[in-house]
């Protein structure tokens, strides 16, 4: 798999595959299920590929709006089939991340969340 994105006016979603991380950039405020589906894609073709870790960057996410949120979700509950370990790393300037991204860890109990 080579550099994977997906852009919009507002955002980027990009896949290094180097550090096999996935960086979340600007604010993603998309309608519902259908207009995720390419973010959900990138993210399920990650997946695949099955990294010993796989890192979802936040830091640069300004606003993820709810049915982002619940995409992210999706992915994360996903994950629980997976052998990657996850690590998301977020950041406490975003006050979405604080309370949204500590929700994730219920979902899956291996995840690694760091907040800084």
């Amino acid at each position: 798999m080579t550099n994977q994105e997906v852009k919009g006016e507002d955002y980027q979603v990009q896949y290094d595959p180097a550090s096999s991380t996935v960086y979340f950039k600007g604010a993603i405020s998309l309608g519902g299920p259908k207009d995720y589906a390419p973010i959900v894609k990138l993210l399920d073709d990650v997946a695949k590929l099955a990294p010993a870790t796989l890192t979802l960057n936040v830091k640069e996410l300004k606003f993820l709006n709810s049915s982002g949120i619940s995409m992210l979700s999706k992915f994360v509950l996903g994950m629980r089939k997976k052998k990657s370990q996850l690590v998301v790393l977020g950041t406490k300037k975003m006050p979405w991340q604080v309370k949204s991204l500590k929700n994730l860890e219920r979902l899956l109990p291996g995840l690694k969340l760091v907040v800084e």
